[in-house]
């Protein structure tokens, strides 16, 4: 979380990694924040012969995010009203980030987003199909009380070569309709999803980990995706103009989700938004944030930015009194991603500790 501070008293909050603050805070410092579309290049500029992907475009993202929290609240407003959003309610779809959880852990996480009227979700996985298989068919049954036809993605985080994700996809669909498969293969490879797509019915999702829009340019050259996604992380500016480009290709934008889900903003002022990823119906510790989570999708509320109220004793209390995790999961590619000729038979063992060890803390 990162806090800027004006010498009007106004703070602007911003979410996401920043550790590299010191490469670009500079092309802000002393600047008025409402500029905050050129001080955006203004960033970008500074750090040209060096790069700007990465931790770098973090950072920029979230001094970006910053900066329109700023700009809403000097002019009293949502953020989504400075954008020129028309309706509040951003629809959704649920993502608990559900790969450690056991089968009756994932039934009970869903459930509590069926109860908020959800019907679309999406599972990690593809690593052995017939656990997968098992879970979506739960996941389907849980959803189905709000649709005949709930809507099931699946995020396979770059874990296949072409061949690999286009056999096990097809092998799902032989059961189960996907609406789309997130990162069936590297994020960068425009041919391997580009053939990806060609041999499955559903659509190819990506773009979370893109950072710039001139990562962009080759995947929807060679007609490689059908959802244009966006991560969180990467600050308003970012969304908004990938959004512009992927409507420019009569494209759907989707972001993916981090805490607090600032996009939701951006994404009631863009023509193509599809769905919200939604993680989490709570907030992060230390934050209070005006939103809520009904209908399927996210309410914001009528708070002056992005509406985030920061508990800073309280974060640093918990901080101290609970060290940092180990970095593992979805995040951390898993070891012979695209090099596996069996299924992984330790899979479910694995799921099953990390359950146990998840509920005993």
């Amino acid at each position: 979380m990162l806090i800027l501070e004006t010498d009007s008293g106004l703070e602007g909050v911003g979410v996401g990694a920043h550790g590299d603050i010191d490469r670009v805070f500079a092309a802000v410092e002393g600047e008025d924040p409402r500029a905050v579309s050129a001080l955006y290049d203004r960033m970008l500029d500074r750090v040209f012969k060096t790069g700007h992907s990465g931790a770098t475009f973090g950072a920029i993202g979230a001094i970006d995010m910053a900066l329109w929290d700023l700009k809403a609240k000097a002019a009293g407003e949502p953020l989504w009203r400075t954008l020129g959003g028309r309706d509040r309610f951003v629809p959704g779809y649920a993502s608990g980030l559900d790969i450690a959880l056991d089968d009756d852990a994932l039934v009970r996480l869903y459930e509590n987003f069926a109860d908020r009227g959800f019907s679309a979700a999406k599972l990690k996985g593809g690593r052995n199909l017939q656990h997968d298989l098992r879970r979506l068919r739960a996941l389907r049954d849980v959803l189905s009380r709000n649709s005949a036809h709930p809507a099931l993605m699946f995020d396979a985080n770059e874990s296949w070569n072409r061949s690999q994700a286009v056999r096990f996809i097809t092998a799902i669909e032989r059961e189960i309709d996907l609406t789309w498969v997130e990162e069936p293969v590297r994020r960068w490879d425009a041919a391997g999803l580009a053939s990806v797509r060609r041999g499955i019915r559903a659509a190819v999702a990506t773009g979370e980990n893109l950072t710039g829009l001139e990562q962009y340019r080759p995947l929807l050259d060679n007609d490689a995706i059908d959802i244009v996604q966006v991560g969180n992380v990467w600050g308003i500016t970012h969304f908004l103009r990938v959004a512009a480009v992927a409507h420019g290709r009569d494209l759907p934008v989707s972001p993916v989700a981090y805490h607090a889900n600032p996009l939701a903003h951006a994404a009631t002022a863009v023509p193509n938004h599809l769905a919200f990823e939604v993680q989490d119906l709570s907030s992060p510790i230390g934050l209070d944030i005006d939103q809520e989570f009904e209908d399927g999708g996210i309410v914001l509320g009528d708070e002056p930015g992005i509406g985030i109220r920061v508990d800073e004793a309280h974060i640093n209390g918990v901080r101290a009194a609970n060290p940092p995790a180990a970095i593992t999961g979805p995040h951390v590619r898993p070891a012979r991603a695209g090099l596996r000729l069996v299924p992984d038979s330790r899979q479910e063992n694995m799921f099953g500790l990390l359950a146990g060890e998840r509920v005993g803390q």
